[in-house]
């Protein structure tokens, strides 16, 4: 039972890694740190309840298949993965088209009438978003481990899943701190104004990226 455990809670840290790695779980954080100017601390804090999100449905679902059957999870886990990328173009399209407003406002009577810096930082807006999309976009591979794990009892089945959730959240911040940090090492003039454009072109090109290539 030991060895079994070992096993299982090894697998679950090893899915928690590699399925962060694709780059919609962490392209989007960057791409946005750099267009809003987040703080290392600030886009962690995003990163962080973005993955609990993500990682509490996946846990959830995993839960739910040992009780209704993998097969019953499994589909729902497809319908719910196909969805995702489309959520994420989607998100990126209306982000970019946000930010070529905001660099290029309107002109009213002669003047350009910039009304939308008195709009509300969009920044918290965005990380709600964000934490939607995540939610939306579970990892279903947990799920046969947790279900593995359940005739060890409930006590190791939740151990798989701290483990999965530990490992997901910790390889997030891995590749969104350097990448937010790469980012900013970025300076170019037009990049500052249209800094929010380009951040939601880069999260649309993911998207259709991880559709295209079934990430």
């Amino acid at each position: 039972m030991t060895a079994t455990f070992a096993a299982l809670a090894a697998a679950a840290a090893a899915v928690g890694s590699a399925h962060t790695a694709a780059p919609d779980q962490w392209v989007p954080f960057a791409a946005l740190a750099r267009a809003r100017s987040w703080s290392s601390r600030r886009t962690a804090g995003v990163t962080l309840a973005c993955g609990m999100g993500h990682v509490t449905v996946s846990a959830l679902l995993g839960l739910a298949g040992a009780f209704l059957g993998i097969r019953a999870l499994a589909g729902l886990g497809h319908r719910l993965g196909s969805i995702a990328p489309i959520l994420l173009i989607a998100f990126g399209t209306l982000y970019a088209m946000w930010g070529m407003r905001r660099a290029i406002p309107p002109r009213v009577h002669g003047h350009a009438h910039d009304h939308y810096d008195h709009l509300h930082d969009p920044s918290r807006a965005s990380a709600r978003a964000l934490f939607l999309l995540f939610a939306a976009d579970p990892c279903v591979a947990v799920a046969p481990l947790i279900f593995a794990a359940a005739p060890l009892g409930w006590t190791k089945a939740l151990a798989v899943v701290a483990i999965y959730e530990a490992a997901t959240l910790a390889t997030m911040l891995v590749f969104v701190l350097p990448a937010r940090a790469g980012a900013r090492c970025v300076r170019a003039p037009w990049l500052d104004r249209y800094g929010d454009a380009a951040a939601g072109g880069m999260i649309v090109v993911t998207g259709i990226a991880v559709a295209a290539l079934g990430w």
